[in-house]
């Protein structure tokens, strides 16, 4: 007890918080469907990706938190003092689309991982069942508490670097080939990478990140950095740790999971994986028992984390929009807005599993989305960062500047490779 009190009291782990939330959402069900994908098809020569994508993902969530926790106000409420109203109400449309299409794929994912598990019931009770667990703990639980257990849940991930060890792994090979891959840049390849590049750096991310940090500033009863700038240093030195952990986080364990399903999957010929449930099936015959429910039961724990992140942030994303009251922190009653859009995203993407709907086909539409909205979002997001009218004089360093234009860069030229191979 006394190592687990000196543990979480430790300067660093208290340092944590919406930077490792976010970026441990990343690698939700979906995610995991996307990386198991790489894995098994390309074996370990997918494993570059997440070397690259890593400084650009970090470099982009800084500049999202950083914007929160200057201006004391979240994403969409700054586009809306920056920009015409067209270009926030179009973004934020495209962003609640792709997020309930997401929240569909990770909840009948976590029902059918579910299922395997307890063999017995149905895929889709399971799915009801999780999805209104996610939303009851939304809406009921005070922010602290709620926040304390995403942060906590993000544990559940350490199960795919458990994985990996519970396999045969040949780590020379695995060291060469991420430095330097045998890849052929075929329209499957390409297609596959824009998937990668997609999954990895998200624009729901961005807006729960900036919002987070707001969460935090009214916890604390404090305010933003341009009213407070006594705090700036401490308070970007806790971003920076929080988010280098976070993202650093988010990529090991894609990192892991392609390794596992690389040296299991692709190494037997199995290559066709189309979701995360179906990797964990497909590991139970090769990597036993153990590496299958380690598995499975990672799935779940990602789905419970990714879902409120998904859910939340197109709420704050449209209630900043229109001006309504918002927060976790606020009660029902004081924020209904806010807490209907959590509910109709997380019902809907509920129903959405009932529909006539391939979940496979939503899940691409749901990753073109991201994709096609990122580069916008993104570029919204540094010029908002070097607007001393909206920043002050906590406007982005040089280094960060180039950092995040390389971001943009990267995810343009994914876009246009995307449409490209399409």
């Amino acid at each position: 007890m006394k190592l687990f009190r000196r543990i979480t009291e430790h300067d660093t782990v208290k340092a944590l918080g919406p930077g490792l939330i976010t970026g441990a959402a990343d690698d939700d069900p979906s995610g995991i469907a996307t990386y198991s994908q790489a894995g098994a098809q390309f074996g370990f020569n997918t494993l570059w990706t997440l070397v690259l994508t890593y400084p650009f993902m970090v470099g982009i969530q800084l500049v999202s938190a950083r914007i929160g926790r200057v201006t004391g106000k979240g994403l969409a409420a700054n586009i809306r003092r920056a920009y015409s109203p067209w270009l926030l109400y179009t973004v934020v449309l495209l962003l609640l689309v792709a997020n309930v299409i997401n929240i569909a794929a990770d909840i009948a994912a976590m029902g059918e991982a579910m299922f395997m598990v307890a063999r017995i019931g149905s895929p889709h009770q399971y799915s009801l069942g999780m999805g209104f667990l996610c939303l009851t703990l939304q809406i009921f639980l005070p922010y602290r508490t709620y926040v304390r257990y995403l942060k906590w849940l993000t544990l559940g991930l350490l199960a795919y670097v458990a994985t990996v060890f519970a396999v045969h792994m040949p780590w020379a090979e695995v060291a060469a080939r991420t430095v330097w891959p045998h890849f052929a840049f075929t329209r499957e390849s390409v297609a596959l990478i824009v998937a990668i590049f997609g999954t990895t750096i998200s624009p729901y991310l961005f807006f729960w990140q900036a919002s987070q940090e707001v969460e935090e500033i009214r916890a604390d009863g404090g305010a933003g950095l341009r009213k407070r700038p006594a705090d700036a240093g401490a308070q970007i030195a806790r971003i920076k740790t929080d988010t280098f952990i976070g993202m650093g986080f988010s990529n090991l364990v894609a990192y892991f999971i392609m390794l596992t399903t690389a040296v299991t999957l692709g190494a037997h010929g199995i290559t066709n994986i189309q979701t995360s449930a179906e990797a964990a099936n497909a590991l139970r015959p090769l990597a036993g028992e153990f590496a299958f429910l380690l598995f499975a039961l990672g799935i779940i724990g990602t789905g419970m984390l990714a879902v409120p992140v998904l859910a939340g942030s197109a709420a704050y994303a449209v209630t900043e929009s229109f001006k309504w009251p918002n927060g976790l922190d606020m009660k029902v009653l004081q924020a209904r807005e806010f807490y209907a859009i959590i509910s109709l995203a997380t019902i809907g993407g509920m129903l959405l599993n009932f529909a006539p709907v391939d979940p496979i086909k939503a899940l691409v539409w749901s990753a073109q989305i991201n994709g096609v909205i990122a580069v916008p979002i993104m570029t919204v997001m540094m010029m908002l960062a070097h607007n001393s009218q909206i920043m002050g004089r906590f406007t982005l360093t040089t280094r960060h500047t180039v950092i995040g234009w390389f971001g943009v860069a990267l995810m343009l030229v994914a876009v246009v490779a995307m449409f490209v191979t399409m």
